[in-house]
């Protein structure tokens, strides 16, 4: 479905579609004003439904990686290359830029073009398209916001601001965000900067005043409490996800999660976790995720980077990242090589 750009709040008439819908050339002759009024409001909120979800928003949201060259720039080319892979292993969405995209270490000009190489390479594809908008203040989130609000994505997600000290900070923030457009917005409560923790009570009023906001990424422990008690709140929480790794899928699933957003390098086991779940198997979803573990086990440990098995892969060009990280021994190599040997029979590409 083609999406036209109407998602900002306040968009003009024109952008409803209401001088195609013949108001002009016929006029108002003959239509009382509550009438008109009708067709007015109508034409936009059609308009709106055009653009908004033509896709569920549920199921292995990959939190995209951000490939370098061998100079350390982001490498642009390999960005989209890994769009059209995370299509081909079956992704029902793709997030970029957050924690496992290195956010944090892409220049603001990095980020603005990396929305467009993704927009574009992800145009037609299956994978529904996340913009991650976080920025240390509501000023510096609002322009990511309103730049990829053009590129008519999916949603939104956003991580406290790195300059909120408290829960206020954190309502100005996110409600900033979900006046300025009509599309999801994923609250993400984690960041590497230690965000004051968003107690679930708290999470459900931002819902309840904005309910494009009724989306959430948890990760905050115990996690899986919080899941819970989030999804008691349905529908108001329209959609709960968590991430970790995809590190307790199988719990979470097990208690009627939406999803989870995990890291780049392995997203076709997760959509194959994933579908046997949904399809009742729960054994093969269980038995795939005890081969997936290990690997899991060692990303969240070593903290290599998940460039390095996406340059495996034949995905990247190099294995490069801005992050520091453990260096690639023998030994470590080795355990790499046996868990992924493991994992062969359920990759899909």
């Amino acid at each position: 479905m083609a999406k036209t750009s109407v998602g900002i709040k306040n968009a003009g008439v024109q952008n409803a579609g209401v001088q195609n819908a013949g108001f002009q050339n016929a006029g108002v002759q003959g239509v009382n004003r509550r009438s008109f009024l009708a067709m007015l409001a109508g034409a936009a909120v059609s308009a709106r439904a055009g653009a908004r979800l033509d896709k569920p928003l549920r199921g292995i949201f990959v939190i995209v990686a951000t490939p370098y060259t061998e100079a350390k720039a982001v490498d642009y080319q390999d960005l989209a290359r890994e769009i059209d892979w995370q299509n081909r292993c079956g992704a029902h969405g793709v997030v970029w830029p957050q924690m496992a995209s290195e956010y944090n270490r892409l220049t603001v000009e990095e980020r603005l073009h990396g929305f467009e190489v993704i927009a574009d390479a992800g145009k037609g594809k299956p994978a529904a398209v996340v913009f991650g908008v976080q920025g240390p203040d509501t000023a510096a989130a609002l322009n990511y916001l309103r730049h990829a609000e053009k590129l008519s994505p999916d949603a939104f997600i956003a991580i406290p601001p790195e300059k909120g000290n408290s829960l206020e900070d954190y309502r100005a923030y996110y409600g900033a965000l979900a006046s300025a457009t009509d599309r999801p917005i994923f609250i993400q409560d984690t960041g590497p900067h230690h965000p004051t923790p968003m107690p679930v009570p708290f999470i459900v009023e931002l819902a309840k005043a904005h309910a494009n906001l009724g989306y959430i990424k948890d990760e905050i422990e115990p996690v899986l409490d919080r899941m819970r008690e989030l999804e008691a709140h349905r529908p108001l929480m329209k959609r709960v996800f968590s991430g970790n790794g995809g590190l307790t899928m199988i719990e979470e699933m097990s208690q009627g999660s939406d999803g989870t957003m995990p890291a780049a390098g392995y997203t076709d086991v997760y959509v194959e976790i994933w579908d046997a779940w949904q399809a009742g198997d729960r054994p093969k979803a269980r038995e795939i995720f005890m081969h997936l573990l290990p690997l899991i086990n060692l990303d969240e440990h070593l903290e290599l980077g998940d460039q390095h098995m996406l340059y495996r892969r034949g995905v990247f060009k190099t294995s490069v990242t801005r992050i520091p990280h453990t260096s690639m021994t023998p030994e470590i190599k080795a355990e790499i090589d046996a868990a992924f040997e493991g994992l062969k029979p359920y990759l899909r590409v």
